[in-house]
């Protein structure tokens, strides 16, 4: 399967499947079309959507404020807008070993 990124205004939308509770924070490929990241950060009071909005800003050089999650704040399916960032950019990082 692909990954899903459709264009927006001015950025990006993508699928995210997160893995909260991991021994670090990295990029993990691709997961049933959504960029799978996973999160050093627990599930727990939003520090893992916190984790997630960080770790994308630095990812792609842009800031925090570029990076919102639209939906699923408390699934593990997330779908993260990024203001900035272009498709290629995307399927780039979730590439890169």
């Amino acid at each position: 399967m692909t990954l899903d990124v459709r264009p927006c205004d001015g950025g990006v939308r993508l699928s995210v499947h997160v893995q909260p509770r991991a021994a670090r924070t990295e990029i993990a490929g691709e997961h049933g079309g959504a960029l799978k990241i996973r999160l050093a950060a627990p599930p727990v009071d939003g520090a893992a959507n916190d984790a997630l909005v960080a770790f994308l800003a630095e990812q792609f050089g842009v800031p925090r404020r570029a990076v919102r999650v639209v939906s699923g704040h408390a699934s593990r399916r997330k779908v993260v807008e990024l203001t900035g960032v272009d498709a290629a950019a995307v399927r780039r990082a979730a590439e890169a070993p």
